[in-house]
């Protein structure tokens, strides 16, 4: 058989094993997880959470003019020379051509998980009554960047993204948006995470190199840094079986206290005073 048509093959069986195991993820979710408004959770913090962020529904004053841009990059046949890190399996990345629209339509975040983003930060600045350190791994387009910023002018937003193109594009969405409290650096983020993470972080959101030795990699760097009221949001944890491996390792990491799993992302919390708990929520 021609070794291209075997890699073909392969690549095809690889996708559709990583299909199904999400199905399979979702399915185990949906049965085990609570479909809860806060009932059952002893902490008070927590229970707010899940009551007054993932159980919330009104829409914010920034949502549609954030989904508007969002749905102009859905709509835009521009050309980018992407470097993807994610999937080249080395330091210099792999470059590849893609449709802004592609990109927009292919990974950039649901709306519902960037307003829950937004919702979380904003309970979080009001609950802690000072700005945040927000730090964000893989900006993309930059519409969950703008979620996150959105809140609070005071609070401060640092995104990591290692193509220089995709950040262009961010760039403008922010500028439209008017959103002058990101700090934005290009590279790999295994270079550029350690030269510009803050001391101390108060929210990271991680939505890059969705592997295990990755994710790994930057949830260990991360944890001494956070705040004690301070949480990691990881996205798709249940993408891959190294991604759940992943999830399945930290919540048993003694740093981490409280876990929440809304199957799409979940949430990490290191508060010494909570006890070791772990949620499945259905939103």
């Amino acid at each position: 058989m021609d070794i291209c048509k075997k890699n073909s093959n392969f690549a095809v069986q690889m996708a559709k094993s990583g299909t199904f195991h999400r199905i399979f993820a979702f399915i185990r979710h949906h049965l085990a997880a609570w479909n809860t408004s806060g009932e059952g959770i002893h902490s008070p913090y927590l229970f707010r959470i899940v009551r007054f962020v993932l159980r919330d529904e009104n829409s914010f004053y920034c949502f549609a003019d954030i989904e508007r841009r969002r749905e102009m990059l859905e709509h835009c046949d521009d050309i980018l020379d992407v470097v993807d890190y994610g999937s080249a399996g080395s330091k210099e990345g792999t470059l590849v051509q893609r449709r802004v629209c592609d990109i927009a339509k292919q990974h950039l975040e649901s709306p519902s998980v960037g307003q829950m983003l937004f919702r979380l930060v904003n309970f979080m600045t009001q609950e802690q009554k000072r700005p945040l350190q927000i730090l964000e791994l893989g900006t993309s387009l930059g519409i969950t960047t703008a979620y996150l910023a959105a809140v609070d002018s005071r609070n401060q937003v640092v995104t990591l993204e290692g193509s220089g193109e995709a950040l262009k594009v961010a760039q403008g969405v922010w500028r439209v948006l008017k959103l002058e409290n990101i700090e934005w650096h290009e590279g790999n983020i295994d270079d550029t995470l350690y030269k510009h993470a803050r001391e101390k972080i108060d929210v990271a959101y991680v939505d890059a190199n969705h592997t295990y030795e990755a994710t790994m990699r930057y949830v260990r760097y991360l944890l001494p840094r956070l705040d004690e009221k301070g949480i990691i949001v990881l996205d798709d944890i249940h993408y891959s079986e190294g991604m759940e491996r992943a999830w399945t390792e930290l919540k048993a990491d003694p740093r981490v206290t409280t876990t929440m799993d809304m199957y799409h992302c979940g949430i990490l919390f290191v508060d010494p005073h909570y006890l070791k708990r772990h949620y499945r929520i259905r939103i």
